[in-house]
């Protein structure tokens, strides 16, 4: 358990290990316009729509791997699992454990949405709000685990989580072969490392997208190592990560890997224009992905968004839906 590296054999076995215990993704067509097609012709844009997962987010997949690896090697104590998590993780840490019988304690930011907490709740969960930043309920998980002996585990900084969130790679390229580009959002990087050590397998681009407001890994790459950053971003409830996790900058380094910034205003337009087109409900961390094919034109050769080539077959990662509804609604008729 203690490995810090990750391979492509590691996203396979974890493919295996979750079989049948998470939603296969969905994948949809998108389309030029609003769903921001930039270069791509006809039918060239898709949506992988892992916001139907269990939990409402790709944490499911992490998390089943980390306990049922842990499960099949003895190692999972009696005192639980306990993780600091935004919210996405925590969910997906309390569903796998009430599945595993296995008793979990969830640190989050105080600050941390409503509806995250109340369905953390649901599962059963002991859920302690402690300061407002990540980072401070980390160090509370920390303190837990220490103390306790509970199995820590983590929103995104472990080779099993981020082998499970690869898995999701593995499903979408089963029914895009020919699929040319995967556009991610990344806040500390799990979901990213796992996508990109599929994707290198199988000869897809990984981009990378990050709030300008949040940019752990972008920081992290121009740095040479990872380095904290402030975070002041729509999005960081789920991608607001100080530092990138070392796995993901490895990857990163070994990987066709591009690392572009998107701005606060084409997170949100994404986002809305995602519910006006097509109902869906997403976070602003899921919007982010596809904030880069908004903002990827003229801007691109400061680093931000992306805009592919004609002909690019380009998937976007919707990532997560542990959202307000009615923060969507359409603002009342003057």
């Amino acid at each position: 358990m203690g490995q810090q590296h990750l391979g492509y054999d590691d996203i396979k076995a974890a493919s295996e290990r979750i079989a049948g215990r998470v939603r296969p993704v969905a994948l949809a067509p998108g389309h030029n316009g609003s769903d921001g097609g930039g270069g791509t012709d006809g039918g060239g844009l898709w949506l992988a729509l892992e916001y139907l997962q269990h939990t409402g987010s790709f944490k499911a997949r992490g998390a089943q791997n980390f306990l049922q690896a842990h499960r099949e090697a003895g190692s999972l104590p009696d005192a639980g699992v306990t993780i600091a998590s935004g919210g996405n993780a925590g969910l997906a840490c309390a569903w796998a454990a009430r599945q595993q019988g296995v008793r979990a304690t969830v640190f989050l930011p105080a600050n941390a949405p409503g509806v995250k907490v109340a369905r953390l709740r649901s599962y059963g969960a002991d859920v302690r709000l402690v300061g407002t930043e990540y980072a401070e309920a980390l160090a509370a998980c920390e303190e837990y685990a220490a103390a306790t002996g509970a199995l820590a585990s983590h929103a995104y900084d472990h080779p099993l989580i981020a082998a499970g969130a690869g898995t999701l790679l593995e499903e979408v390229h089963e029914q895009l072969p020919g699929l040319d580009t995967v556009l991610v959002a990344v806040g500390g990087g799990g979901l990213f490392a796992g996508v990109a050590a599929a994707a290198r397998e199988h000869g897809v681009r990984v981009v990378a997208v990050e709030p300008e407001g949040s940019r752990a890994l972008h920081a992290a790459l121009a740095a040479g190592r990872p380095v904290d950053v402030t975070v002041d971003s729509v999005a960081g409830d789920s991608l607001g990560a100080r530092r990138a996790t070392a796995l993901a900058v490895d990857v990163a380094r070994d990987h066709d890997v591009r690392s572009v910034l998107v701005p606060d205003q084409a997170i949100v337009r994404a986002r809305q224009s995602l519910w006006e087109d097509r109902r869906i409900a997403v976070e602003h961390g899921a919007a982010t992905a596809l904030a880069a094919l908004l903002t990827g034109s003229e801007e691109e050769d400061g680093g931000l968004g992306y805009r592919p080539a004609d002909g690019e077959r380009v998937c976007v990662v919707l990532c997560g839906a542990n959202t307000d509804p009615a923060t969507l609604a359409a603002p009342a008729a003057s």
